[in-house]
């Protein structure tokens, strides 16, 4: 096969191309665009977005979809700011986010598994039934940290001018869920789940233990991404999170992920949650009104979407 085909065959190469394009518009828009610190501010953007993109995009690629993110990422981040409010050391109060976290996704799973659900419907639900719980309980108000412990350094703060170390953390779970996806028998049983469960069935895979794992590991990915947040504000809004779960399936499906399952990279999602961060901080230097940001990102999952399947035809 020729390198040039070989190159074809990568599905992130719809998102690299937008990156490029929308880079040169808006940097001719505003020189500003390519400083540092605008570049700082995409990856921040990017990490917190990517964080959750990267658990969505490996339950995408085994089948399954994952709506109550942006719910898990509010209600975790407001357990955790309410402990350490009452003086609960931040180690306990972090594990008890992401405990909770993981418990939403296994109730997930065990309704869309056991019950025979589309776990589109069924983290709609749960999207909706922890977003009104939060509302209740706050009565609509904010959680703010009463005090800043000295942990949460650890998940956001500042490493070299503008840059924090959550993009850090976005470039480590990136690595890890990649190399867990290509290169380990568990990635192999991902997408062999996605793409033929019957198959996956047949070669001796539990196809529900898999999807199991995946709402877990979907879920705590956005309490981590909360926690970060957390770290980043000292605050909570009970409203937080919404519209995140749209977002990251976008990122995913920008970067190559194949909504029907079985096909998609971790590293595509990472690129498709960049593209993001890069139209936001591109729309605010070129002074356009923010509702066009929801426009820029429908117009660019459906060009994403065109190329990657032209591209993918063609080979």
């Amino acid at each position: 096969m020729s390198k040039g085909r070989r190159l074809l065959r990568q599905r992130e190469l719809g998102v690299i191309i937008s990156i490029i394009v929308m880079g040169i518009v808006f940097g001719m828009l505003n020189h500003k665009f390519f400083s540092p610190a605008s570049f700082a501010s995409m990856v921040s953007m990017a990490a917190e977005l990517g964080i959750v993109a990267v658990g969505i995009a490996f339950l995408m690629i085994s089948g399954e979809f994952d709506l109550s993110v942006g719910s898990v990422y509010a209600a975790s981040s407001m357990l955790a700011a309410w402990l350490i409010n009452i003086g609960v050391p931040f180690p306990l109060a972090f594990l008890a986010a992401l405990g909770l976290a993981a418990c939403v996704g296994l109730v997930n799973a065990l309704i869309t598994i056991k019950g025979g659900i589309p776990s589109f419907i069924t983290t709609l639900g749960t999207m909706w039934f922890i977003r009104g719980v939060i509302l209740a309980i706050t009565g609509g108000f904010p959680v703010v940290l009463s005090h800043y412990p000295t942990g949460l350094n650890i998940l956001a703060a500042p490493i070299y001018g503008d840059f924090r170390v959550s993009g850090l953390w976005f470039v480590i779970f990136v690595a890890i869920f990649q190399y867990m996806l290509m290169w380990t028998a568990y990635g192999n049983w991902v997408q062999a789940v996605g793409g033929a469960p019957g198959t996956a069935r047949a070669l001796g895979i539990s196809v529900s233990k898999v999807k199991t794992i995946n709402f877990v590991l979907s879920s705590v990915m956005a309490a981590i991404s909360g926690m970060i947040a957390l770290a980043r504000f000292s605050i909570v809004e009970p409203v937080a999170g919404q519209g995140l779960e749209l977002e990251a399936i976008a990122s995913a499906v920008i970067g190559g992920c194949a909504l029907t399952g079985g096909v998609g990279t971790i590293v595509g999602a990472a690129l498709g949650a960049f593209t993001v961060g890069e139209i936001r901080v591109g729309l605010i230097l070129a002074g356009a009104p923010a509702y066009w940001y929801i426009g820029f990102i429908g117009v660019l999952l459906i060009v994403a979407g065109i190329i990657n399947l032209r591209l993918i035809k063609r080979v």
